[in-house]
């Protein structure tokens, strides 16, 4: 019995007790509790920080964070224009500078202190600026006109609304939409889709020369509104005649000779007055026609004369009967001698100086001074009244 006693002395000192491994696995298993606690905080707290640095609430609004969804994100301002219109213009007009936008000016002196490249619309139905959309062409609503150029045909109206348009608080529509006299029955809806998009603070604009001369266009404009502005450029109705024949001429060249056309017995000097470029020229009948419905306050008269050798006094008093600050002024203009008539100063973006289409200035068909002198006779009368109720003397005679 001695032996196997001395062999498992010799093979490791004896078995250990029971008590002793239970206390061992006891121990470990306490240790593995303890590393896995110790893991799982440092992962949720790990997890916490991370949501905390990206932006979401505090740990005590979990419950209303689970409530209510976050906000969507603010869509990105449109690209090139530092941000929303109304922001933009509040943050220059507060003197802060808006990302991308330039150094704090209001609106109106920016656009004064700039060439006038900078804010003339271009060509087009809708008026935009030279370096790219206006403002008001894509923001704003479609409105309709405020102000109308009404008249008369061959006076000039075409440079009138070319000039205006540089002015960044007027948006003109570049086409003549005839829609008092030709296009009534398409309705307002369809003529406010024309018009070109504005701004609470722009004008919108549109030139149609022929609504002068009808009859019912007076009527129809006050319907839409009777606190209209008009504006009527006019001309020695002489010249306006010959200007208007010779435009027709280059249209249709077979048609009879001016003295054929604007008397009916020329050694009787009895002038047609139903040849339509005779009949525009009777201002004084037209314009009682407009009485009737608009004020004299809300009729401006543009003269076609001084237009050619004065056009930024002219245009000043365009602006002012818009109620527009002056902006477009004499460093605005160069006189084209070729053309024998004034030109918008080139744009920064372009070789060439910005003038009227190749019928303008053209040079008018001769015709005989007798033949003058008896139409200066024969609108006379008509001139004189035309001076006493606008109140202003022409120089016509």
């Amino acid at each position: 019995m001695a032996a196997p006693h001395r062999f498992l002395r010799s093979r490791g000192g004896g078995v250990p007790p029971a008590g002793s491994r239970l206390n061992a696995r006891f121990a470990f298993l306490c240790t593995l509790s303890l590393s896995l606690t110790y893991v799982c905080y440092s992962v949720v707290f790990c997890c916490s920080g991370v949501m905390t640095r990206a932006g979401s609430s505090p740990p005590h609004d979990d419950d209303k964070r689970c409530a209510e969804p976050p906000p969507p994100p603010e869509p990105p301002p449109p690209p090139g224009n530092g941000g929303h219109p109304c922001t933009l213009r509040a943050t220059l007009d507060a003197g802060v500078r808006a990302p991308g936008a330039s150094p704090t000016r209001n609106r109106s002196q920016h656009a004064a202190a700039e060439p006038w490249d900078r804010v003339h619309v271009g060509p087009g139905p809708e008026s935009t600026s030279s370096d790219g959309l206006a403002a008001g062409q894509r923001y704003g609503n479609k409105r309709l006109p405020g102000a109308l150029i009404v008249g008369v045909k061959k006076g000039g109206t075409r440079a009138v609304l070319e000039f205006i348009r540089i002015h960044p608080d007027v948006r003109a529509l570049g086409t003549e939409p005839h829609f008092f006299d030709r296009n009534y029955d398409r309705g307002l809806d369809w003529y406010r889709g024309l018009m070109p998009r504005t701004l609470d603070s722009q004008i919108t604009l549109e030139k149609t020369p022929s609504y002068f001369v009808t009859s019912e266009a007076p009527r129809r404009i006050a319907s839409m509104s009777p606190e209209t502005k008009l504006i009527v450029v006019v001309r020695n109705p002489v010249t306006r005649a010959i200007s208007d024949y010779t435009q027709t001429l280059s249209k249709k060249p077979d048609i009879p000779t001016f003295e054929e056309l604007a008397f009916k017995n020329r050694s009787l000097g009895v002038v047609d007055t139903s040849w339509n470029a005779i009949r525009i020229g009777m201002y004084i009948l037209h314009l009682d026609s407009w009485l009737r419905y608009f004020r004299p306050s809300q009729i401006h008269f543009v003269s076609g004369e001084r237009l050619i050798t004065d056009p930024a006094g002219e245009m000043g008093r365009v602006q002012d009967f818009l109620g527009l600050k002056r902006i477009i002024t004499d460093k605005h203009f160069y006189f084209n001698r070729t053309k024998g008539f004034p030109c918008l100063k080139k744009p920064e973006s372009s070789s060439q100086p910005r003038c009227l289409g190749k019928s303008k200035g053209r040079i008018h068909v001769q015709i005989d001074q007798e033949v003058i002198e008896q139409l200066r006779e024969f609108y006379r009368p008509f001139n004189i009244k035309f001076y006493e109720t606008v109140g202003h003397d022409f120089r016509w005679d």
